[in-house]
C-alpha cells in the first residue's frame, strides 16, 4: 500500500532471520531483496534453513553481515528500505551514520521506514517511559526512545526529509517513521 512494486530494489537493514524478508523475497522480483545483519551467524542459519524452508533460494536474495551501514558496498542503490526495530536498539549517532549512508542508498525518490519508540513530551524529558505493559524505554540505553525533533535535525542539510507516520499497530507501539530523498513526497493517500 506504499508503492512497493515487484520490479523495485529493497535493502532490510537488521533482516535477522527474515520474519519479514521472506515475505519482500517472495513479492520481488528474482536479486531484489537486500537483507543487511550485523550477526553473520544468523545470516548463515539463515541460508541453511530458512530460504529452503521456503523454497526460495532460487530468488537470489543478497544476505551481508554488515555492522557500520556501508550500504555502498552492496554494489545496489534503492527504491525502498525498511529498518523495524532496529533505531528502538541503537545510541544516536550509530542513527546518524545509518541515515547518512542510506542518503546515499537511496534512489531520488526512494523511501526509508524506520520504527522508533517515540518521547512524545520531547528532548528535556530524560526518564524512562512506559510504551506498553510489556515495554520500559529509555533516554540512554537500549530499549531507546526519541522524540520526533530530532529526526528532523538529523536530516538538515540533507537531501532526505523526514514525515512521521505514526502507529502502524506493533504491539509494543512502536511509531513508524519515512525518510525520503529528494523532492517525492508521501502521498496524501498513503499510496
Amino acid at each position: 500500500e506504499r508503492g512497493l512494486e515487484p520490479e523495485h530494489y529493497l535493502l532490510d537493514v537488521g533482516c535477522g532471520p527474515l520474519r519479514g524478508g521472506i515475505r519482500f523475497i517472495q513479492y520481488l522480483e528474482t536479486g531484489h531483496y537486500y537483507g543487511v545483519e550485523k550477526d553473520a551467524d544468523v545470516l548463515e542459519e539463515t541460508r541453511r534453513v530458512e530460504l529452503p524452508r521456503y523454497g526460495l533460494e532460487h530468488r537470489r536474495p543478497t544476505l551481508v553481515a554488515m555492522e557500520d551501514f556501508d550500504f555502498r558496498t552492496l554494489g545496489q542503490t534503492f527504491d525502498y528500505a525498511i529498518a523495524q526495530s532496529v533505531f528502538t536498539h541503537l545510541p544516536l549517532n550509530n542513527i546518524i551514520r545509518c541515515l547518512m549512508r542510506m542518503e546515499d542508498a537511496l534512489n531520488e525518490g526512494g523511501r526509508f521506514y524506520a520504527t522508533i519508540w517515540e518521547n512524545p513530551t520531547g528532548k528535556r524529558n530524560l526518564d524512562d517511559i512506559c510504551q506498553s505493559e510489556l515495554k520500559v524505554t529509555h533516554f540512554d540505553s537500549d530499549s531507546f526512545h526519541y522524540d520526533f525533533p530530532t529526526f528532523e535535525w538529523i536530516v538538515e542539510g540533507t537531501s532526505l526529509s523526514v514525515e512521521h507516520l505514526g502507529r502502524w499497530g506493533h504491539p509494543q507501539n512502536q511509531v513508524m517513521l519515512v525518510f525520503i530523498k529528494g523532492n517525492a513526497k508521501r502521498d496524501p493517500a498513503g499510496a
